[in-house]
């Protein structure tokens, strides 16, 4: 029992002299996370890939990884091409990368009806990067209709957002 006490006390020591440190976080070779472009030799884009120009997070973040489309339509507009003209040269410098579009529908209409337009949003996005030098052969497409949708709500700001065309990237498998 003497050894129980004197062990309990030795560890309720140690412990609270841990604690009476107020200085124990004023370390000056601490190294500062959000410390910008290497600061304390730390290599920023490691800890954050979306500041690597060649990651898939640069992609969707900066670049942008989808295009939204009108009421039952597959016309490109002008935003959209811009962003598709940030995707075919980030594509180009990235080249061991695929692509998949996604086509998207709102819910308004048939399954049939939406798989379809949503078909044609993804083909249109395909048929621009190809247009752009891209090789057909990196470029795949699905359609997914209203099967997926961001945004739930029978509200035309939710059906903004599902009349879609997403490029989804990933890295070309070798053979």
């Amino acid at each position: 029992m003497k050894y129980l006490i004197k062990a309990v006390l030795v560890i309720g020591a140690l412990t609270l002299s841990a604690c009476t440190n107020a200085d124990r976080f004023d370390n000056a070779d601490a190294v500062d996370l959000n410390a910008q472009n290497g600061a304390n030799g730390v290599n920023q884009t490691a800890l954050d890939p979306s500041q690597n120009p060649s990651s898939p997070q640069f992609f969707s973040q900066t670049i942008g990884d989808r295009v939204l489309f009108e009421v039952d339509t597959s016309t490109l507009t002008a935003a959209g091409r811009a962003t598709l003209d940030g995707q075919a040269g980030w594509l180009t410098t990235n080249s061991d990368y695929l692509a998949v579009i996604e086509g998207h529908a709102d819910e308004q209409g048939t399954r049939e009806y939406n798989l379809a337009l949503g078909a044609r949003r993804a083909n249109a996005v395909r048929e621009y990067l190809i247009s752009k030098g891209l090789p057909s052969s990196r470029i795949r497409t699905v359609s997914y209709g209203k099967e997926r949708p961001i945004a739930v709500c029978s509200e035309e700001a939710c059906y903004a957002q599902n009349r879609r065309a997403v490029t989804i990237i990933s890295i070309a498998q070798s053979s």
